[in-house]
């Protein structure tokens, strides 16, 4: 096959290295596998639950666990063995991100221990997996307590039923290592794509019946909240790609002799999206959690407080105001862990490298803080405006068979798609020039 060292990869290539090349074959083989095997881990049942009685919770508005339920793929409704699955890691990865920007020592690991020093950080973050899948366990085993069997002691549910549920988030996260490790793509997210993927088929039965039996006001609300799906579909792909490139030069370098390399050009690129879906993730987790611990206590004033923050109640701008403050707050924390302009611009300064016009050292700091603050409120303002919109136009059509696929959901599975065709262009480009290399 001919092919040009200047492009990406097309779509016949891509498929050509699929079927002719064994090691991204097996690489493919191996991802699905495995996910194919998370899929079935969650239906095996936890033993000693009503499942009706459970059912009726989680409409009658435990929101959070419903939220939580589709980064999981149905399993906590379902209650199977892989229930909380790649959860505990994803709040470990969260709090040991925190703790490296709190923590000198941690932050030392990441920077200057190079791949022994990450490697130490991972482990630490599959203790805390562990701990944390314990806590959420034993916490999840409680509020499951009342809806047991008759016959079983409440010492012993609590005692199974957790050890079930972190065994299996275990497992789960030990699946996500092998295929980040073996396989394409980055595992953690690609189970949470997969679990995300796995409550599209529900969504659209729904939506196809209610299309059916209802009149043309309902046709019509489906097509409006379908085409802002898409809509939003790529406005997500524009942001997440999108980035301000901060031109960038180096200086003059002696080679040899009185020979002096030209000063080169680059960029700098700086995301307008640097938080991802962790913003709107927060947010709503904070939003959520109000109700969720009303309806545990089951006190009367406090179920009437918290559900102003729903959006189901009388008042939805409140709900509105307060998720739309929280996304924008959380962009800027999290931006602010992420990207460090005064480290970036004590590096720039290491390898005599300025921006143009500006001064090295804290001069550039400032300017780079400047310009990134000014893409994080272009971009909270996007997520806001993405997490709230498509609830309105739900709200406006009184289609609900899309209710929990939101703002998070799409982000998650765009962001996952664009990074897995992004490391499968990579490898096809790895093969084209070891080809040629062999030439």
């Amino acid at each position: 096959m001919l092919v040009s060292r200047g492009r990406n990869p097309s779509a016949g290539e891509i498929l050509s290295q699929l079927i002719q090349a064994k090691g991204l074959r097996d690489r493919v083989l191996t991802t699905l596998g495995l996910l194919l095997l998370v899929r079935l881990g969650i239906y095996i049942p936890v033993p000693g639950i009503d499942r009706v009685a459970f059912q009726d919770f989680i409409a009658r508005g435990g929101q959070l666990i419903g939220f939580l339920d589709i980064f999981t793929g149905g399993g906590i409704s379902t209650l199977g063995v892989f229930g909380l699955g790649i959860l505990p890691f994803i709040n470990a990865s969260i709090i040991l991100q925190l703790l490296t920007s709190a923590i000198p020592q941690l932050e030392d690991l990441q920077k200057n221990e190079g791949e022994a020093g990450r490697r130490k950080i991972a482990q630490y973050t599959r203790y805390v997996a562990l701990g944390w899948g314990i806590l959420q366990s034993v916490v999840f085993a409680l509020i499951l307590r009342p809806y047991a069997t008759a016959g079983t002691p409440d010492l012993v549910f609590v005692i199974q039923t957790a050890v079930a549920l972190v065994t299996g988030s275990m497992v789960v996260m030990w699946i996500s290592e092998v295929i980040t490790e073996r396989g394409i793509g980055q595992g953690a997210s690609l189970v949470i794509f997969l679990n995300i993927v796995a409550t599209l088929p529900r969504a659209l039965g729904s939506t196809i019946e209610l299309a059916q039996s209802g009149d043309r006001s309902t046709v019509g609300g489906i097509v409006v909240l379908v085409l802002v799906f898409l809509v939003t579909i790529v406005g997500i792909i524009f942001v997440q790609e999108g980035n301000r490139r901060i031109p960038i030069v180096s200086a003059k370098r002696q080679v040899g002799g009185a020979n002096l390399l030209a000063a080169r050009q680059s960029y700098l690129p700086l995301k307008l999206n640097a938080g991802g879906v962790m913003p709107i993730i927060f947010a709503s987790a904070v939003v959520f959690l109000p109700l969720t611990i009303a309806n545990m206590a089951n006190a009367p004033w406090l179920i009437k407080l918290a559900g102003y923050l729903s959006p189901n109640s009388s008042t939805p701008w409140v709900y509105a105001l307060v998720y739309f403050a929280l996304i924008v707050g959380f962009s800027f924390f999290y931006a602010s862990l992420t990207v460090n302009p005064i480290d970036i611009a004590t590096n720039l300064k290491r390898t005599g490298v300025a921006v143009p016009g500006v001064r090295p050292g804290s001069a550039t700091a400032l300017y780079l803080s400047s310009v990134q603050n000014r893409l994080t409120l272009l971009g909270s303002l996007f997520l806001g405006a993405v997490a709230i919109i498509p609830s309105a136009v739900e709200s406006a059509t009184q289609v609900k068979t899309f209710q929990g696929l939101g703002a998070t959901s799409l982000l998650i599975l765009v962001g996952v798609a664009i990074d897995t065709a992004k490391q499968v262009q990579t490898y096809v480009i790895s093969q084209r020039y070891e080809g040629m290399v062999r030439q």
